[in-house]
Parts: structure tokens; C-alpha cells; sequence
């Protein structure tokens, strides 16, 4: 059965509980335990759709841009569009507050920021699709970003690889600070890179599509790094 299949159909609430439970089991109209929602994919793009859907709202406005950059990364076929259209349209009118989903997803990947950081990375590129992100929009990720347990250093890590790498500091690039040891620069430069690696995601079970996001802000990256050990005089 595809992702899509999985996600629309009945018997997926219950094996995940809590709001995204409660979402798909609004969708399938009855809820029944299912292993379906222990599949990893099946998991991260339930939470995507849930949270994309939410931060839609933000700024009072769905763009066909936002719409668009949700499909570049999910690729869903022409004959799931209507599933997965369900599902979006339940969490935008689901009276329960983005938090809740936040705070859930939080709780599946607790030990996992990198799953959590895939996340984040899909919404950014959902909300800049069209061209600028809305500062009621940035607010909304600034938010599931500390619910995610993102220090602000971190948030703004994420936030400067979307929102211009090439101006941006170098150091807030690595998410870390310049008194930082070469030592600390180099480990901090080697985890960002193999959380980054194409493999990584795949075996984290995120989309494929993910990975063109993954290989731009590992480029910024390598560029930061690059531009840091430079000015420090040091082999890279």
C-alpha cells in the first residue's frame, strides 16, 4: 500500500494517539488500532501535513506557491491528491491548536532533532515559496521550533541556511558562536554535515524530496565553514 494509501485509509488513528490520531481518525470516519502510523514516513508526513496546514493559516492566506512546495516534496500522485486534500482541509478546520501537534511530534522523535530539524526544514520551504516569508509566518516556526526544544541560536541556524546563507554570519550558519574552540569548530562542522548527508535522511525515513532541501543548506554549510576557517588561518 502507498504512503498516500496508508494515510487515507480507515485504521491508522489509534496506533499514534493524541491530536494526529485523532486527525487521520477524523479522516477515515472511525478509528482502529493499525501499525500503519509505526512506519516512519507514514508518521513524518501526517505531522507535516498537520503542521503545513496550521502555519497555512498563519498568514490568512493559502498561496498556490505554498500548495506547489508542499507537492515538490511529497510527490503525490494524481490519484491521491483528494486523500491527501482530506487531510489538510480536517487539520485546518481541527479546533486544535498547532501546539498540540507540536508538541506530539515532539514527543514521537524525543531524541531525534534531526527528524525534528526535517521538519522545520519542510515548513521553510513551504512558507517561502512565495517568494518572502510572512512575519506572523516566522513567528509560527519560531514557535514549533521551541517546542521542538530548538535553542534560539539553533532556530536561528535553521532560519539563516533558508532565509540568506550567502549575507548571513558564518558562525550563526554553524550554530555556534565565535569563541568557539577550532576543535568545537570542527566537530560542530562534521555533525552538521553528516546530519545533512543525503543517506542520513533516507535512513531517517523522511521523503526522498527532502534531499534537494538537505543538499542546499549543506552547501551553505560547506560555505560557512570555508569562509570561518579561512579567517581563523586554519586547515580545514
Amino acid at each position: 500500500m502507498s504512503i498516500w494509501g496508508k494515510i487515507a485509509g480507515a485504521g491508522v488513528g489509534l496506533a499514534v494517539g493524541g491530536p494526529l490520531g485523532a486527525l487521520l481518525g477524523a479522516v477515515a470516519g472511525h478509528v482502529v488500532i493499525d501499525r500503519a502510523l509505526e512506519d516512519s514516513e507514514v508518521v513524518f508526513t501526517v505531522a507535516l501535513i498537520a503542521l503545513s496546514a496550521k502555519m497555512a493559516k498563519a498568514d490568512g492566506e493559502v498561496t498556490d506557491s505554498e500548495i506547489r512546495a508542499f507537492e515538490e516534496i511529497f510527490k503525490i500522485p494524481p490519484g491521491e491528491a483528494k486523500n491527501v486534500a482530506r487531510v489538510y482541509k480536517v487539520a485546518q478546520q481541527d479546533v486544535a491548536g498547532f501546539e498540540a501537534y507540536a508538541r506530539q511530534v515532539a514527543r514521537i522523535y524525543r531524541g531525534k532533532p534531526a527528524i525534528l530539524e526535517d521538519v522545520m526544514d519542510a515548513l521553510f520551504h513551504i512558507a517561502k515559496a512565495d517568494g518572502h516569508v510572512h512575519p506572523q509566518e516566522l513567528e509560527y516556526l519560531r514557535t514549533v521550533a521551541d517546542i521542538f526544544g530548538f535553542s534560539e541560536i539553533e532556530f536561528a541556524r535553521i532560519r539563516v541556511s533558508h532565509l540568506g546563507q550567502e549575507k548571513g554570519d558564518p558562525y550563526l550558519v554553524l550554530g555556534i558562536t565565535p569563541d568557539i574552540s577550532d576543535e568545537d569548530l570542527k566537530k560542530a562542522y562534521r555533525r552538521l554535515v553528516r546530519e545533512n548527508h543525503p543517506d542520513m535522511l533516507i535512513a531517517r525515513g523522511v521523503p526522498p524530496e527532502l534531499v534537494s532541501i538537505a543538499n542546499e543548506k549543506l552547501a551553505a554549510i560547506n560555505v560557512a565553514y570555508d569562509r570561518v576557517v579561512k579567517a581563523r588561518g586554519i586547515a580545514a
